[in-house]
């Protein structure tokens, strides 16, 4: 076999060490920089959205016609009529602190111990969560000096204020526990402070470069607020296992008794490519949520793509020659773990994947046992999947139902049905004043004519809990009955939004969407595994055991989030749904992982096979010797995912939690039982080279020769590797 592209690009680095680490500092300061003083753009509620329920806020935003953020504030007291004197106060102290319109009366619930007062807040509502702090302040004051009324606010723009402080306490809090966890992780893989702390490091300097470029794209492709998060995600957990993938071969050949520059050839040649292969399946595949038809996926997939690709470049590229330079010091700072010598290895000649080694003897011995176990362990995790449905989260369900917000949408919504989130209908005509379009705007009560724009804005409280079935019959016959019949024969456009408008809408977006994105990762995926591997089979299988690790994840985020099974353990609770967004995301990640972790184990066993082992043995010493590896890249993936799992957001949790599980399940019943017993039961048909592909040059697998002696900095020049066998 010739040397490959990694192989080259790590001995290049070797050798030109100062310019590959001044160059990426360079580059991450430049993109880092760029992107501060740019900024970045957030997506409207037009962008974000799509359907009917996208058109009325693009008629609105064309038109320069914003809706005024609104809040609501609800008094309850423990007699009818009771809130009276206090509402009059609370009028008063809003409209004092200059931050709303003057406050129409308040209406009175049936029963009258309950009051709602609708405000409008001033100026432009997106920016108004920074000036709603002064009326919540004189809420929470008369709240306060009234002991027989409750009061309870809620709306656009105090949910605003939540969403942003929890989103930047989160992202904090991501960081604080997720990089130390990583590094713990690290150094007990390694046992030496130098080699944990350079992987983090790469993965940090990856994820700011790909901040700063993202904030300099988002002024083409406006972002949506959780963007950052995601792409911190993907960052530290992909970055941080491409190093320790590439080191871990490194340490593992010194141990073996190679020298510095052999060592260092031999990671290039066959982790470094397999970070390669890796890197370009994994943006492929997240590439594929521009296929969509979403702003929202548009957006997480430049963020993913721009991270996985920087990670993966700064891997080849400045790792090399950080080891390069630093030699045996990378063992710096060892840590005095019991039994264990340099790089981390056990002493006494006990293998690293002797665990493994024990788990896959059983496997190698029954493997149509072991195969059939391993998919129905998946398929009865997936089950709770057939039940799943999605929606688009409401603050009140994204906060936790116990926060104030939370309570204070359930009372409002008890208490005056659909008055929290009403339809918007968005009427445009010719002429807004005809007499058929006035005809039709007065049957509905509360209505809002713009004449200038020819624009009208209509409110219809819908029945039910603004997000159940009841509501969703309602917007229907909204949408496909009672709008029809009004505006028949006027020539008007009609079109609702709303929240629930809005959700309808994504989810059935999705369900289209989602048929073109799988589509295309899956012909990517077989594509990539192809010409890879060239064996047709490898490529199905490894699509195969995707699809049931995705599937299985699926069951589980609908297991904990829509029915609470095991939600109390997790810290959260059960919101009746799963938040549209994120099936297709977790759909795309967790194929492009799990092709990362097919990739690096099959060609360790393609290695091996090379080298003259029947296909049982290269299967054992494939998941042997990758098994540290991938346990500790496993770990760390699991780790920071969890850590999302753990924060504030219903979003992040739900995604944190089922990428977690996914990653965990990858790493333990697919590469340690599926994957080897099911190329145990194919055996030699695993190598199958289609004849089309039999021409195209075959890429190595294998490591490369020795070659000539080091010069004087310790790194050999590039030599060649080591033929392949004449197979398949």
């Amino acid at each position: 076999m010739r040397n490959n592209l990694a192989a080259r690009i790590g001995v290049w680095s070797a050798h030109h060490r100062r310019t590959a680490v001044i160059g990426w500092l360079l580059f991450v300061a430049l993109a880092a920089g760029l992107g501060g003083a740019a900024g970045t753009v957030e997506m409207t509620d037009a962008e974000q959205g799509t359907g009917d329920s996208a058109r009325a806020q693009r008629i609105l935003d064309d038109a320069g016609l914003d809706r005024p953020a609104g809040e609501l504030v609800l008094l309850v007291s423990e007699r009818p009529g009771g809130w009276r004197t206090a509402a009059r106060e609370l009028t008063r102290a809003v409209e004092a602190t200059g931050a709303v319109r003057k406050a129409p009366p308040p209406v009175a619930a049936p029963g009258g111990r309950e009051a709602l007062i609708s405000l409008e807040m001033k100026g432009d509502p997106a920016d108004a969560a920074d000036r709603v702090g002064p009326v919540l302040d004189a809420v929470k004051a008369v709240d306060e000096r009234y002991d027989g009324v409750e009061t309870h606010q809620f709306g656009d723009a105090v949910s605003e204020k939540w969403l942003g402080e929890l989103l930047a306490d989160d992202f904090v809090k991501a960081e604080l526990i997720a990089v130390p966890l990583a590094l713990g992780i690290l150094l007990v893989a390694f046992g030496a402070i130098v080699a944990a702390l350079l992987p983090v490091a790469l993965a940090l300097t990856a994820c700011l470069a790909a901040f700063g470029l993202l904030s300099l794209a988002s002024h083409q492709l406006p972002l949506f607020q959780t963007t950052y998060s995601v792409m911190f995600l993907m960052g530290l957990a992909v970055g941080v296992d491409y190093c320790l993938f590439y080191l871990r071969r490194e340490r593992d050949e010194r141990a073996a008794g190679r020298d510095a520059g052999t060592a260092l050839r031999i990671a290039a040649a066959t982790s470094g490519r397999a970070v390669l292969v890796s890197g370009a399946t994994v943006s492929a595949a997240m590439a594929g949520m521009f296929l969509s038809g979403l702003t929202l996926f548009e957006g997480f997939a430049l963020a993913t793509v721009l991270v996985v690709l920087i990670a993966m470049l700064g891997s080849v590229t400045v790792l090399p020659a950080l080891l390069a330079w630093l030699g045996d010091r990378i063992d710096a700072g060892r840590l005095p773990f019991p039994g264990r010598s340099r790089g981390g290895r056990r002493r006494g000649g006990r293998e690293s994947g002797a665990f493994a080694g024990a788990v896959l003897r059983p496997v190698l011995a029954r493997p149509a046992l072991s195969a059939a176990a391993g998919a129905a362990a998946l398929l009865a995790l997936a089950a709770p999947a057939l039940g799943m449905r999605t929606e688009q989260l409401g603050w009140e369900k994204q906060f936790g139902s116990d926060t104030a917000l939370s309570v204070a949408h359930e009372k409002i919504t008890e208490a005056f049905p659909g008055g929290p989130e009403p339809a918007h209908v968005v009427v445009r005509a010719d002429d807004i004043g005809s007499a058929p379009l006035r005809k039709a705007l007065a049957a509905f009560d509360r209505v809002t004519v713009h004449r200038a724009a020819d624009i009208a804005e209509i409110e219809v409280p819908l029945a039910g809990d603004g997000s159940g079935e009841r509501s969703k019959d309602a917007l229907a016959a909204l949408r496909e009955k009672t709008l029809p019949a009004a505006f028949d024969g006027t020539g008007a456009e009609v079109y609702v939004s709303g929240a629930l408008a809005e959700s309808v809408d994504f989810n059935a977006q999705l369900k289209r969407g989602i048929v073109p994105v799988l589509a295309f990762i899956t012909a990517v995926t077989f594509l990539l595994m192809l010409f890879c591997f060239r064996s047709y089979v490898i490529a199905l299988t490894s699509i195969a055991l995707n699809l049931l690790s995705v599937a299985a994840a699926y069951g589980v985020i609908v297991a904990v989030f829509q029915h609470g099974w095991g939600a109390s353990p997790l810290g959260t609770e059960a919101v009746g749904a799963v938040q549209s967004w994120i099936p297709l995301f977790v759909l795309v990640v967790l194929f492009g992982l799990s092709t990362d972790y097919h990739v690096f184990v099959v060609s360790r066993i393609r290695e091996a096979y090379d080298r003259g082992a029947d296909t049982r043995s290269a299967i054992g010493e494939g998941v042997r010797r990758t098994a540290g590896a991938v346990t500790g890249a496993a770990a760390i993936m699991v780790a920071v995912f969890a850590v999302f799992g753990a924060l504030s957001m219903q979003d992040m949790k739900q995604m944190g939690v089922g990428l977690a599980v996914a990653v965990l399940l990858d790493a333990t019943v697919v590469r340690m039982v599926l994957l080897p017993s099911v190329m145990a039961l194919l055996g030699e048909r695993n190598w199958r080279t289609p004849r089309a592909l039999r021409r195209l040059p075959t890429l190595a697998h294998g490591e490369p020769e020795p070659g000539p002696s080091a010069p004087a900095d310790g790194v050999p020049e590039p030599g060649p590797v080591a033929p392949a066998k004449a197979r398949g």
